[in-house]
């Protein structure tokens, strides 16, 4: 009997330990699947604001809840697809009382393999500089140009020239369109579009004198601030202007966009930073960030913070959803260039000097994680390679690529940007890009309010319905009436009625009329001599005989 006690005893213990390890495997499972949900439930669904259940009509309230079921299916495959994310980022990592911005360049390169290795050049050109870079969406391809109209275009992996270009004249600053196909250059006068033989296809004379481009992938649309702060959008795929507006605020030479929301941020010559959409002729927000000049701007891929530098000689860390700083920094020399990483590494470009900051966002930093020193030059651009650990700088001498481990995303969507497509793939990653185009009027400081669930409280629409009939209507009390919609609608109603309903008076009036008609019909034959005399009734073919009727 002992024996079976204990045997028993054993099955449950190794049932409750199966039961909580099924319990705990839940649990992380929904942990997983919160960062992938829409929106962060406050409970359950009588304290979630958001359930289903405080929408009164049925058939909202079940379309809603087969959507928010799709969204939880969706959810918990992004989470269980964690697994397939088998690359990690990797950094670098100090021993003792080593620092890792003590680290130059040279050091790196001797320490790491051979293709990482290669990823870290420099080229030298003097004569034409100072430079400005761009890579495409996949990281695959580099775009330079001098100020003096040096272009080039080539795969920096494979070091492959794609073009090159001698315009003779000056060049403000470069941009990659939707692929490595076409690209644009402000030069001078106007900004012109190339396409990847360095053949000129279109001049684009709304963009005069234009200082910064900026092109947003998902809506086509190439954006460019000129030297009296015009703002200019127009759609690359039709080449028809969307929208062109005077920011009133003078010469600008700040400018990037919010990835997020396609929303443009120009910094001005007064410390204001202004936000922009091509929907509206004044700026959606205003925000005082400097003392003097905005030299510089940046955001995250999120969309959630943005880094601002000024000749204050201050650089600024701003939480866009709040509009308020989260941290302050001091640069010796004001930075002239600022870019972010897709992991939220922070590059900041003062003189002849580059600084790259770890984990900027989270918490204020003592110490940068990367320098850089360009000696007798100063930096003209910067801007970080996607899904790759490398920097590109632009400067007076020419082009430099650092390797900095742990800022480009290792783990790529084909679907969305691949470096290793193919051509095949490359030409239908056109067109459906094209096909997923949205349109500029979607622009907006909260993408997700087209298309949402108004979630105003039912009792606070009627509450406020009771206060103003109650203001109008002293000593009547406040009857609220249900509102019908689809097939019960009332005109729907109405309209049923009046095809349904037999009227005895509207039907003693048709067969009177039809009486008349019949009367006057048969009147006018008998005037005409017709078959009421008794003689025979003519018809339309009577008149091709011989013998014609008398009338």
């Amino acid at each position: 009997m002992a024996g079976d006690d204990d045997k028993r005893k054993k099955a449950a213990a190794a049932q409750k330990a199966v039961e909580l390890h099924i319990e705990q495997k839940k649990v992380a499972d929904k942990l997983k699947t919160v960062k992938y949900n829409r929106v962060e439930a406050t409970g359950g669904d009588d304290e979630n604001p958001y359930s289903a259940k405080n929408l009164q009509d049925k058939k909202a309230r079940g379309q809603y809840k087969r959507q928010e079921k799709k969204y939880s299916e969706v959810a918990t495959r992004a989470a269980q697809s964690e697994v397939l994310l088998t690359q990690d980022a990797g950094y670098i990592e100090a021993e003792g009382m080593e620092r890792t911005y003590k680290f130059s360049q040279k050091v790196i390169r001797e320490n790491v393999d051979i293709n990482t290795e290669a990823k870290g050049f420099d080229l030298k050109l003097k004569e034409f500089g100072p430079y400005a870079v761009d890579y495409t969406r996949n990281g695959r391809n580099l775009l330079i140009g001098g100020r003096k109209g040096h272009i080039a275009t080539f795969d920096w992996k494979s070091k492959a020239l794609g073009c090159e270009l001698h315009l003779k004249e000056t060049v403000r600053d470069v941009k990659w369109l939707h692929d490595q196909t076409m690209f644009a250059v402000a030069q001078k006068q106007y900004t012109y579009i190339y396409d990847r033989t360095g053949m000129e296809i279109h001049c684009m004379r709304k963009f005069v004198e234009i200082n910064r481009l900026e092109f947003l992938p998902y809506h086509f649309l190439l954006c460019g601030i000129s030297k009296n702060g015009q703002l200019t959008w127009q759609d690359t795929s039709t080449g028809s202007l969307v929208a062109q507006h005077r920011t009133r605020f003078g010469d600008c030479n700040a400018m990037t966009q919010n990835p997020y929301n396609a929303i443009i941020n120009l910094g001005h010559s007064n410390g204001v930073v202004s936000l922009w959409s091509p929907n509206m002729n004044e700026p959606l927000v205003k925000m005082f960030c400097h003392k003097g000049p905005v030299k510089a701007l940046a955001v995250d891929r999120g969309g959630y913070y943005m880094a601002t530098s000024g000749l204050d000689g201050r650089l600024k860390v701003w939480d866009i959803r709040s509009y308020k700083p989260v941290h302050e920094y001091y640069t010796h020399t004001p930075a002239s260039e600022l870019s972010i990483s897709q992991l939220g590494m922070l590059a900041v470009g003062f003189g002849p000097n580059v600084a790259v900051w770890k984990d900027a966002f989270k918490e204020k930093q003592k110490s940068p994680y990367l320098t850089h020193l360009l000696p007798g030059s100063a930096v003209n651009s910067l801007k970080f390679c996607p899904y790759d650990d490398v920097l590109g700088v632009g400067h007076n001498e020419g082009i430099t690529s650092m390797i900095v481990p742990g800022s480009g995303e290792p783990n790529y969507d084909a679907f969305e940007a691949n470096p290793y497509q193919t051509a095949t793939q490359a030409k239908r990653r056109e067109v459906m890009s094209l096909l997923d185009k949205i349109q500029p009027e979607m622009i907006s400081l909260n993408p997700d309010f087209i298309g949402s669930v108004d979630r105003a409280g039912t009792e606070t629409v009627m509450e406020e319905k009771r206060l103003a009939f109650e203001a109008n209507n002293l000593g009547e009390k406040f009857v609220p009436k249900k509102k019908a919609r689809g097939k019960s609608s009332a005109h729907n109603k109405f309209l049923r009625k009046q095809t349904n309903i037999v009227d005895p008076l509207r039907v003693k009036a048709l067969e009177d009329r039809q009486k008349e008609r019949d009367a006057k019909e048969k009147e006018g034959k008998r005037k005409r001599g017709g078959a009421g005399n008794g003689e025979k009734e003519y018809s339309a073919l009577d008149r091709f005989t011989a013998k014609k009727p008398k009338w």
